[in-house]
């Protein structure tokens, strides 16, 4: 669902150094992000989200008590519409896998520029998937999504589905889908349900990386 700015904020992270730093980093950009609150492990992230509902949930994954993974799951139970960012030092590949299987909105590493954070994080406003290339390349390479998950083919696919799985695939918004094919914005989001219930997929972080691993969205970049 796409989401209002600035967006309501909760930064969860145990190394209390490298939490106020991203906190002081948000507060500079008040126009995309308000920060309501903190924590210093996953089960007082899950917590603070019970009382405050946020927008989004910036979370690392090494944490005590609970680890993001198990909070992130947590967090959607509560309320699937809170986007969660996993940032990251992790480069593991279960990591990231069993990440995409929870749904989270976006797996980023802590090295990442501050001015790609700003853009990738304002783009799940529109329901875009925040990673960077180089994590596109790993979920392609590594983390083997096809064998985590074994997905029917895309010729179960109509093709005016193919159409927005390919649109999809690349990151732009649903009302960007809509424009794009001439059609409203209700038989998009009917169009990736039906994606998602044919490929056996559940959001669309793993229909990205399905994508991406049948090289679907090549196309649609020479359009």
């Amino acid at each position: 669902m796409p989401k209002q700015l600035p967006l309501r904020t909760i930064v969860a992270d145990d190394h209390r150094l490298f939490r106020q730093g991203l906190i002081s980093l948000m507060n500079a950009r008040p126009d995309l992000v308000t920060v309501i609150g903190e924590a210093e492990h996953g089960a007082e992230a899950v917590e603070m989200c019970e009382r405050l509902n946020p927008d989004l949930v910036m979370m690392d994954i090494l944490m005590p008590q609970m680890d993001g993974l198990q909070a992130a799951k947590r967090i959607l139970e509560i309320n699937p519409n809170t986007a969660i960012i996993m940032l990251t030092a992790s480069t593991s590949d279960e990591h990231l896998g069993n990440a995409i299987d929870i749904g989270v909105s976006g797996y980023l590493q802590k090295n990442l520029d501050s001015n790609e954070l700003f853009d990738l994080v304002l783009g799940i406003t529109d329901d875009k998937v925040a990673i960077t290339h180089a994590t596109a390349s790993q979920i392609m390479k590594n983390v083997g999504f096809g064998r985590r998950r074994q997905s029917p083919p895309v010729e179960q696919l109509t093709s005016r589905e193919l159409e927005v799985l390919r649109l999809a695939a690349t990151g732009i918004s649903n009302p960007q889908i809509a424009v794009h094919l001439q059609i409203s914005v209700n038989t998009v989001k009917a169009h990736i349900k039906s994606i998602l219930d044919k490929l056996n997929l559940e959001n669309r972080t793993q229909l990205a990386a399905y994508a991406t691993r049948k090289g679907l969205t090549t196309q649609e970049g020479n359009n």
